[in-house]
């Protein structure tokens, strides 16, 4: 029995450094002890909705269909083809955006703000104009508008289908009225603070959404070329056909996508609990053992 428990923690840990090696890359042991070191008040504290859905296995399948989501603007696409490399350094965004995550949602909040000046000034260097002749900014507080809105919808989705302790109506609206102080930070103007304002803010730019030949592309790579070892692609497969039917209904065929229905769906919904699951166990410590 004790060598089962042994191999049993052997492979948790196993599992849980390389999945964090994925997300946080070669520094995320030392950010990881720096953002929860470091002294000072925090922009939100431990009892905030924004800590339980970004700390949650649920992030791996949210992420993946932010990504999704976000593509379908244009003009915030031609900037990501563009400018952040996702293809050459697709681990090394995730990285970068990961971190980001963290610092804001757990650092000090000195550091928190020191994250986001430093986004700023990136934003402030992308520029370009599309395919199309149509000129953009990254640091356009309506381009960022949509990035955020985008992302906070596909988040807390994905927790509330997949996460360990979903939040309830009132949890929902706090969750997003804490991601509103990130985004007012980043440069959006009066981001949405509660769910009902987030649906008006996406329905606000449904006009402004067509599929890209770059949207197209970075949908190839995330769902069918993602840059994995063989073993690992069939449950990232899971994770991302979990990140497509956690889309808006309408989205998906912008993207020439479908989604699972019938029994299928339920297969699908129910890798995503299985592997979200799996993924929890794998990265929270196992507990000290008794005296």
């Amino acid at each position: 029995m004790d060598t089962l428990a042994a191999g049993g923690r052997h492979l948790r840990e196993r599992l849980g450094s390389a999945l964090f090696s994925r997300v946080a890359g070669p520094s995320g042991p030392d950010n990881r002890a720096r953002i929860h070191g470091a002294p000072g008040p925090r922009w939100f504290g431990p009892d905030r909705p924004i800590r339980r859905v970004h700390g949650d296995a649920s992030m791996f399948i949210g992420g993946l269909s932010a990504l999704l989501f976000q593509s379908l603007h244009p003009l915030a696409m031609a900037a990501v083809a563009a400018h952040s490399g996702f293809r050459g350094d697709p681990w090394g965004r995730l990285q970068r955006t990961s971190t980001f995550l963290a610092v804001t949602t757990y650092g000090a909040a000195q550091d928190a703000q020191d994250a986001v000046d430093r986004v700023r000034a990136v934003h402030e260097r992308i520029r370009g104009t599309t395919a199309a002749g149509e000129p953009y900014r990254a640091g356009d507080p309506h381009l960022l508008g949509w990035v955020h809105a985008a992302e906070v919808d596909s988040f807390l989705r994905a927790h509330q289908r997949f996460g360990a302790r979903p939040l309830d109506a009132a949890g929902c609206d706090a969750y997003v009225e804490d991601t509103a102080r990130v985004a007012a930070a980043l440069g959006v103007v009066d981001p949405p603070r509660d769910r009902e304002a987030l649906a008006t803010v996406l329905a606000g730019y449904r006009p402004e959404l067509r599929i890209t030949p770059e949207a197209l592309d970075a949908a190839r790579f995330i769902l069918r070329e993602p840059p994995l070892p063989r073993a690992a692609r069939a449950p990232y497969a899971l994770l991302a056909a979990n990140a497509v039917a956690l889309l808006p209904p309408w989205a998906p065929p912008l993207l020439g996508l479908r989604t699972a229905t019938g029994p299928r769906e339920t297969c699908v919904r129910l890798s995503g609990h299985a592997l979200t699951r799996t993924i929890r166990w794998a990265m929270t410590p196992p507990p000290a053992p008794a005296h």
